[in-house]
């Protein structure tokens, strides 16, 4: 079974194609630093070829939801590198996801500072959860050109502190509506200087950043995460395929550790073709993740359309997924209303593992 085969990952070796996706579980404590519950969580599903560590913030104004970690302070460094020893004791390895909300969070959850963005435009529905309650998204402020040096510094500061907490290497976020996606997808890009326009321009944010990532950890070590039809924070863009194939060609050029597409469904004939761009322009690793089963996981590698699969629901609630996979054992259900929960343990660190 290919999917559970080892594979050479960039420059990093891993022993299965199961990868455990990055998800958002706010479980650090108030100063945005992760303990030892978390510590546990991630330990507990190190049979992942790799963990990609959940969204982390690079700076001290860029929190969109409580409870969440950061990687900008020393106890930050200090609370990740508890995970990370715990994670390479059980025999495993991680990456951290660095990644900053733009226009995706609110004043209230960042001591007064107005979110920023590619654009002055706010996310049109939906509301934010605040220690004030629930409340509209607002208007965020366009970024200045001579202020995006600042930026890619803020994610430059963060791998340098992930290196020093102990990671294997980091996937920079360039999905979902948040900030390098707010640069990249035109449903939301209007800018008028060199970080707007053409898709080649509005990536260029997101591969400054990569290139400050990879000065870090060297490009084998680093990934790049991708959502080009998902419409996450009200995001879009007029030609998700160029695009793809903009993004894909510039992974393949700096030869990056691999390129994650996060799919709305894997199965959907879109993300497919997706799938497939990305694959003639980027000869490297190419994750893909959004709704597998292990099936489907492995139908993806045999086809060539997938190197390695990120599971996430599927790894929340079984965290010895290979060995599932390889046994072809029942699965547990994941418990949705335990998703975000603060302190609490339930539905983090208490899913059973297989009989040994």
């Amino acid at each position: 079974m290919q999917l559970l085969a080892p594979f050479q990952l960039g420059s990093l070796s891993i022993p299965n194609r199961v990868l455990f996706a990055p998800l958002t579980r706010t479980r650090a404590d108030a100063e945005n630093v992760p303990g030892a519950l978390m510590a546990r969580y991630y330990a507990q599903r190190a049979s992942a070829g790799l963990i990609i560590a959940e969204a982390t913030m690079v700076a001290s104004d860029a929190q969109a939801w409580p409870h969440q970690p950061g990687i900008h302070s020393p106890a930050q460094v200090a609370g990740w590198r508890s995970v990370t020893d715990a994670v390479h004791a059980a025999g495993g390895r991680i990456y951290l996801q660095i990644w900053h909300p733009g226009r995706a969070t609110h004043p209230a959850l960042n001591k007064g500072a107005q979110p920023v963005s590619a654009s002055a435009r706010a996310i049109r529905g939906g509301h934010i959860h605040t220690p004030e309650g629930k409340l509209p998204y607002p208007e965020p402020r366009a970024l200045r050109t001579e202020e995006l040096p600042g930026i890619v510094a803020q994610f430059r500061r963060a791998a340098e502190n992930a290196k020093l907490a102990g990671f294997d290497g980091v996937q920079v976020h360039g999905a979902h509506g948040y900030l390098l996606d707010q640069f990249l997808r035109d449903g939301v890009n209007d800018r008028s200087d060199d970080y707007g326009g053409t898709v080649a321009k509005r990536a260029r944010l997101l591969f400054e950043v990569v290139d400050a990532a990879c000065a870090v950890f060297g490009a084998g070590r680093v990934g790049v995460r991708v959502s080009p039809l998902v419409h996450s924070n009200d995001t879009s863009d007029s030609d998700p395929l160029g695009l793809v194939a903009q993004v894909a060609r510039e992974c393949e050029r700096r030869r990056l550790g691999f390129l994650e597409l996060r799919h709305g469904r894997h199965d959907a004939p879109e993300e497919i073709e997706v799938a497939a761009v990305a694959r003639r322009h980027f000869t490297g690793a190419l994750v893909r993740n959004g709704g597998f089963t292990r099936e489907a996981g492995e139908e993806a590698i045999q086809a060539g359309l997938a190197d390695a699969v990120a599971y996430g629901v599927l790894f929340l609630a079984n965290p010895d997924l290979p060995m599932r996979f390889l046994k072809k054992a029942p699965l547990n259900e994941p418990d949705t209303t335990t998703f975000y929960g603060g302190a609490s343990p339930r539905g983090y660190v208490d899913y059973p593992g297989l009989p040994t």
